[in-house]
């Protein structure tokens, strides 16, 4: 068993590796200050699905041995003291779990600097997997030994309807596929305000926003996230947007 989907996460039992998605912590904040009230829960339902995730490997009967962040773990630009806070609790939480060395946080383009006083990768390898955010390409990650990327950045959702096209819903999902001979595994956000861009939708990003080209994408298969957070495969992309 290669990977596990579980919620908006991947687990590698093989290695005891959890990734994580795009956080935005302070994402909520952004709204209320552009005067969108929303009440404040980010940090209480990550750190919530965060520890249904955890008792569900426990379940599998694996050990969780490190986790790594897929970058963007903050969602301003510039510096923002809440963001630190906030994420310094969801950090005490997993610190029940694994030692904080087994922590690792890979930067985004939302990161500009090291964060909540953690030391920030632009890639973590570990065995064959590399771990990175998507929007910046580096000379490690083409490496013959790495087998497999897992990256964030894209927040990929998908719409599906029913056969009239009438009632139309959006949901999280995975993204899995080849590119330059790996296997890529493609995160969906992990805070769940929105619930991402549509894939399967024309215009899903503009050209360059990720070092996988659309045309690519389009070849890769959809995982999408049901609301009792299981995955179900709908087949390639290409073939949802007919």
């Amino acid at each position: 068993m290669n990977h596990i989907f579980i919620s908006k996460s991947v687990f590698f039992p093989e290695h005891g590796i959890l990734a994580i998605g795009d956080l935005h912590v302070g994402y909520e904040q952004s709204l209320i200050e552009s005067g969108i009230l929303v009440p404040e829960m980010q940090v209480k339902e990550i750190i919530e699905d965060l520890r249904k995730i955890i008792e569900e490997i426990k379940n599998f009967g694996f050990r969780l041995k490190k986790i790594v962040f897929l970058g963007d773990i903050k969602h301003y630009f510039n510096y923002e003291w809440k963001e630190k806070f906030n994420f310094e609790k969801i950090l005490d939480f997993l610190r029940q779990y694994v030692k904080d060395s087994n922590i690792i946080l890979v930067k985004g383009n939302h990161d500009k600097f090291d964060f909540a006083g953690k030391k920030m990768k632009n890639y973590y390898f570990n065995k064959g997997i590399m771990f990175f955010h998507g929007h910046m390409d580096f000379q490690q990650i083409n490496d013959e030994r790495v087998e497999t990327w897992v990256l964030g950045h894209l927040h990929p959702s998908v719409t599906l309807s029913d056969k009239a096209n009438i009632k139309r819903e959006k949901y999280k999902c995975f993204l899995t596929g080849k590119f330059k001979e790996k296997e890529i595994i493609i995160v969906p956000s992990f805070f769940g305000i929105i619930e991402g861009t549509p894939v399967n939708e024309d215009g899903y990003e503009r050209e360059g926003f990720s070092i996988i080209p659309n045309s690519e994408l389009k070849n890769f298969e959809v995982h999408a996230i049901s609301d009792d957070g299981k995955t179900l495969n709908f087949g390639k992309v290409r073939k949802l947007m007919d």
